[in-house]
């Protein structure tokens, strides 16, 4: 009976527990890289006046009626220009413009970013973690919510939605988990947003503070099998969040049909 109190445990389970550690810790640094480029990159509208004396948005052409063209792959679940009769193509996210599919490595470079100024044997330990996530792809697409020329400041958002596919499925979940835990905790600068129907995993939040001189921000990350979903909408205040929602919905339904997310 003491020979079988001291056999060690076999190997296997640690090496399991410590995949799962790696996983979850992993998972934390996607979040905080995706929230870091999520509020440096929020959808902000081309031209929008700012003086506080007189806020007005100044939108630019936006050809009319623009449609997506059909795609492949993970850009193929983006919601479509023209969708439901609106949906125009957004101002640009960074320098990808509004609408474009990277593929795994440079996915993963974009992740890395938040980590490039830190000192060299930190910055290369968190992109090992990032590399063990195996990002395969991401999509991304901004749009407005109607014709820039023809709404008022008051009854408009833009959106850009992000679609990152990664090979370890637990670790999308735990990117959910993780990012929505950390936005629960910015108390005073975020709140819970409204509950997306259908996807009881989805978590959204709203920016707090905001006057009738600022603009909102919504942002909702869910996930889909191997696809994370972050969307962000920005709008004066306050902005539509039953519109926004209903967007989400619709964005999360063409992802997983008939999958409560």
């Amino acid at each position: 009976m003491s020979e079988h109190r001291n056999t060690p445990p076999p190997a296997a389970p640690r090496s399991g527990r410590r995949g799962r550690a790696a996983s979850v810790a992993g998972a934390t640094l996607l979040a905080l890289a995706v929230l870091a480029l999520v509020t440096t990159t929020v959808v902000t509208v081309r031209g929008a006046d700012r003086d506080p004396g007189a806020p007005t948005w100044t939108f630019p052409r936006s050809g009319g009626g623009e449609k997506s063209a059909a795609q492949e792959g993970l850009a193929g679940l983006l919601l479509p220009y023209g969708a439901g009769g609106g949906w125009t193509r957004g101002p640009d996210i960074e320098e990808f413009g509004a609408d474009v599919q990277l593929d795994g490595a440079r996915s993963t470079a974009v992740e890395k970013r938040p980590f490039r100024d830190l000192p060299r044997a930190q910055r290369r330990e968190l992109e090992k973690r990032i590399d063990k996530l195996k990002i395969r792809g991401t999509a991304m697409r901004s749009y407005y919510s109607q014709e820039p020329d023809v709404y008022s400041k008051d009854d408009v958002f833009a959106v850009n939605v992000v679609l990152t596919r990664m090979e370890d499925r637990a670790a999308v979940r735990d990117l959910v988990t993780t990012q929505a835990d950390f936005m629960d905790a910015a108390d005073g600068f975020v709140r819970r947003g409204p509950v997306i129907e259908g996807h009881r995993g989805a978590r959204c939040f709203l920016s707090e503070g905001a006057t009738d001189d600022d603009l909102d921000t919504l942002f909702c990350t869910a996930y889909a099998a191997d696809v994370f979903v972050t969307t962000t909408a920005r709008a004066p205040h306050p902005i539509d969040t039953e519109a926004v929602a209903g967007f989400v919905r619709a964005q999360l339904d063409r992802v997983a049909p008939g999958e409560a997310v």
